[in-house]
């Protein structure tokens, strides 16, 4: 016989919401989106290289990618003297969770197993 789980239910006030505060102001800009498009579609990308796919200069792209670093949407890694970056799936996925979107409901409306 499986017995079931309760359901967690978060108490408003107990959300820790600062977690997604950086990744959410991170993508609120037309430049860090279309970056993050381009690593979706091309993979892990040379710095040398995305400049000339977002039509930025590598000063103000690296200003970008810092933000998104930072907010740990991107990942980075170094070869030589370039550096590669490449879309954290994972990040990404975890914003476009069934969690996060459970927190935005009302109690009564959640699917059961939500949250």
């Amino acid at each position: 016989m499986l017995k079931e789980l309760p359901v967690v239910v978060p108490v408003p006030g107990s959300v820790d919401f600062s977690k997604y505060e950086a990744k959410f102001k991170a993508l609120a800009d037309q430049k860090r989106l279309q970056i993050m498009y381009e690593l979706t579609q091309r993979g892990s990308v040379c710095v040398c290289d995305l400049t000339e796919v977002v039509e930025m200069p590598q000063s103000k792209l690296s200003y970008h990618l810092k933000i998104l670093l930072d907010a740990g949407l991107i990942t980075r890694e170094t070869r030589g003297t370039w550096s590669f970056y490449e879309l954290n799936h994972d990040e990404v996925n975890s914003l476009l969770s069934p969690e996060l979107c459970c927190i935005f409901r009302k109690v009564d409306d959640r699917p059961k197993g939500c949250c």
